[in-house]
């Protein structure tokens, strides 16, 4: 596959471990601005911050660039926070960013890193979104899988826009069970490393290899390049057994939920 980032001819680049929580909120920032613009959402960028200001359901979404942030730019952190017209999520692959004065609660998850390497073939169906029915499919599965209330009601293209998978180096895969869309994922290609979001398996199909299955589809086409992703808990073994390893922790950052 030739991409823009990687030129013809020339070998990528190795990226050390200890390099991964900043290839990680390169890669972030870079996925995070092609949803937003798909979605016509104003996008910020700072030295040490890129923020996507959405509406009530999408919401706002921060990525920290830089392990310190300016004065000026922690206040208008806060100024993003306080004037956020839905949800607040934040992201610090260094954590080393205290958000905490904002009111926003925190966990943690590790920053992953995959070498270059062969992949196996999955062991389902695992296509590569290129019709609209199938993007809503990924779609409404990532909706279910994650629990994203906010996007309920369902409405078609709001949290995957068709101009997303038009963005250079963005794709959306969906495996299926059966010729049922059990599973699906995003994948953004940017500056030469690869890195994984919204990997997520409908309810109905959970416990039967879906996650494997769209994660190697997924990983075929970067297979020649270093990968980064952000784990949680419950994902971590399945990334670990693909060949990633931890490389430190994200501290995560979000809005408090609304109490009746």
């Amino acid at each position: 596959m030739t991409t823009r980032s990687t030129p013809v001819g020339r070998p990528p680049a190795p990226v050390a471990l200890s390099e991964a929580p900043r290839r990680q909120a390169r890669n972030s920032a870079a996925f995070w601005t092609a949803v937003g613009r798909s979605r016509g959402h104003e996008v910020i960028r700072r030295r040490g911050f890129v923020a996507v200001e959405g509406d009530a359901r999408a919401g706002t979404r921060i990525l920290i660039q830089e392990p310190e942030l300016a004065s000026g730019e922690l206040a208008e952190l806060g100024e993003l926070v306080r004037r956020a017209a839905g949800p607040v999520n934040a992201e610090d692959p260094y954590s080393s960013t205290d958000l905490g004065r904002l009111a926003l609660r925190s966990w943690q998850m590790p920053v992953m890193l995959r070498p270059p390497g062969p992949v196996a073939e999955p062991a389902l169906d695992v296509v590569r979104v290129g019709r609209s029915e199938d993007l809503r499919a990924a779609e409404r599965i990532v909706i279910e899988g994650f629990e994203l209330t906010g996007f309920e009601p369902y409405r078609p293209g709001e949290l995957f826009p068709a101009a997303l998978v038009e963005h250079p180096g963005v794709d959306v895969f969906v495996a299926l069970v059966d010729g049922v869309p059990a599973g699906a994922c995003v994948s953004l290609l940017d500056d030469g490393v690869g890195s994984h979001y919204w990997v997520g398996t409908s309810p109905a199909f959970r416990s039967r290899g879906v996650g494997r299955a769209v994660m190697l589809g997924s990983l075929a086409p970067l297979a020649h390049l270093p990968a980064t992703l952000t784990a949680s808990k419950l994902g971590r073994p399945l990334y670990e057994s693909l060949g990633y390893t931890a490389a430190g922790p994200s501290t995560w950052w979000a809005s408090a939920p609304a109490t009746p």
